[in-house]
């Protein structure tokens, strides 16, 4: 078996990706981004997301590496991982930006 020779860059930004990629944890993020401190309580409480899927979610973006804290009853704690904030910010900014040298796409040749 080969494997293929992706980047760290790569494999960082596709974890990223992934762990964004449901609409609940979009939220999630959005709301943990918008708060000055880490949040205590039940997330379930303030967005609309199911209480029994709430601990999955959280799992998997704290797998990721965009949030930090205690996600297990009874210490519920969590906040967004500053540092890889700025990192996946910064790795997809650079991933939009590629190939396009004044920064918007070009004219699609598919069209």
């Amino acid at each position: 078996m080969t494997t293929k020779g992706y980047t760290e860059h790569e494999e960082q930004i596709a974890r990223f990706a992934k762990a964004m990629g449901h609409p609940a944890r979009m939220a999630i993020l959005r709301f943990l981004a918008s708060q000055q401190s880490c949040f205590f309580g039940e997330i379930h409480e303030v967005l609309p997301i199911a209480k029994a899927t709430v601990s999955q979610h959280l799992k998997e973006l704290k797998e990721a590496g965009l949030i930090q804290g205690e996600i297990e009853a009874p210490k519920v704690r969590y906040c967004i991982n500053r540092s890889n904030w700025l990192l996946a910010r910064d790795l997809f900014a650079e991933f939009f930006r590629e190939g396009h040298t004044d920064g918007r796409p070009h004219d699609s040749c598919c069209g």
